[in-house]
């Protein structure tokens, strides 16, 4: 008789299959995880692993599954105040929203995150999410919008890296010439 898996030894197993690059077990193990912790009440828990869900569906190249497994988490986490959280799950149904070439909704769900980090005060994941929403506004045809939404999201790195202050010299040269021209 076979012994029951905990919710613990799930959330393990799925994080040894996401290192090991299975994503598509990785994805179900944390599924399986969300729905232990929703039977048990533990709705934020449940979110956590949704969420995780959708990161490896993303990673298996299932975006379906990956929009609804981030679906309305980011209101459990809203509920609770965790706005940081919230704002991680925005950016995981962003990125299945982009994946699934559902750009209007990606770029509205990008800057939703944007302005929760902003609020938190997060300076690690904003400028990644803040590129993110610059590359689908360039594909949505918005130009001007993608180098604004670029330079604020590198402005606000604190220590920028090799490539991000070549990034933000380049950016700052046509804001230069328009001030030229006013």
């Amino acid at each position: 008789m076979g012994e029951a898996i905990t919710i613990e030894e799930l959330k393990k197993e799925a994080e040894r299959a996401y290192q090991s690059k299975d994503y598509l077990s990785a994805a179900q193990s944390f599924k399986a995880a969300a729905d232990g912790y929703t039977h048990l009440g533990e709705h934020l828990l449940a979110a956590e692993m949704q969420n995780n869900a959708s990161v490896a569906y993303l990673q298996a190249d299932q975006p379906e599954n990956a929009l609804e497994s981030a679906l309305d988490t980011d209101q459990v986490f809203a509920e609770a105040g965790d706005q940081r959280r919230q704002a991680l799950a925005l950016g995981n149904q962003a990125a299945a929203y982009e994946a699934l070439n559902q750009l209007e909704a990606a770029a509205q769900a990008y800057q939703k995150s944007s302005d929760l980090l902003k609020e938190t005060g997060d300076q690690e994941l904003r400028p990644a999410v803040m590129q993110s929403l610059s590359a689908v506004q360039l594909r949505l045809g918005q130009q001007m919008d993608a180098l604004v939404t670029m330079q604020a999201g590198l402005e606000a790195v604190e220590k920028p890296n090799l490539k991000q202050k070549l990034v933000k010299k380049i950016l700052r040269s046509p804001f230069s010439y328009f001030n030229r021209l006013t």
